[in-house]
């Protein structure tokens, strides 16, 4: 059975060529809307398997939508498209919980790779993207985050968080307890005072946990 996907877009024609591309990739596009404050409802009437959305948008943008949707639907694949590749714009999706931050003028290829990454549990980030963010993260005010020093059995956790991994997987992985990994993620957002995963993977970049090239 192909993936359901509810598509957000406020241009017309746009959410037809990509509705057009996704049947072609086999996709269903099970609902559409134009603007970031449908996505919610229409989430909730159809239980996708993704999220589609445009970033700027007349009335909601899309990172504004992107949090009423993360509130609800923590672990849903949300894919962002964005005319911008500026940074600022990058690491606020990747803050936000974003799944996916795909440029509209991308090929089809790299909107069937991004797809088919978000929609196994992992996170997708151009080339083009994963430069903008590596000059986010080099740039003399980045994130702030704290840089205490961790065990080594919290920056196992840390790796495979960062790898798009579900506690159950980690657990699985480290032969530990699924408590024990929630336990472990838990100390881990306390003592570095983050508080979401998106978080958690900047941190991760940036302490060479985790290289984006390979994310």
């Amino acid at each position: 059975m192909s993936a359901r996907i509810v598509l957000i877009d406020d241009h017309t024609l746009v959410r037809a060529g990509i509705r057009a591309l996704l049947e072609e990739l086999d996709y269903q596009v099970v609902a559409e809307g134009n603007d970031g404050d449908q996505a919610v409802a229409l989430l909730q009437q159809h239980q996708p398997d993704a999220l589609i959305m445009d970033i700027t948008m007349q009335r909601t943008s899309g990172f504004e939508a992107l949090g009423a949707v993360r509130a609800q639907w923590p672990t849903l694949p949300v894919m962002l498209l964005s005319m911008h590749d500026t940074r600022d714009f990058v690491l606020k999706a990747m803050q936000l919980g974003a799944s996916a931050y795909l440029l509209k003028d991308a090929a089809e290829l790299e909107l069937q790779l991004a797809l088919r990454s978000i929609l196994g549990g992992h996170r997708y980030l151009s080339p083009r993207i994963s430069g903008q963010l590596i000059e986010a993260l080099n740039s003399p005010t980045p994130v702030a985050v704290a840089e205490e020093a961790l065990t080594n059995r919290q920056r196992e956790v840390l790796y495979w968080l960062a790898k798009g991994k579900s506690n159950k997987e980690i657990a699985f992985t480290l032969g530990l307890s699924v408590k024990t990994v929630d336990t472990h993620r838990a100390q881990l957002m306390e003592r570095l005072g983050i508080r979401d995963l998106a978080g958690l993977v900047i941190y991760a970049v940036r302490q060479g946990v985790i290289k984006v090239d390979n994310y």
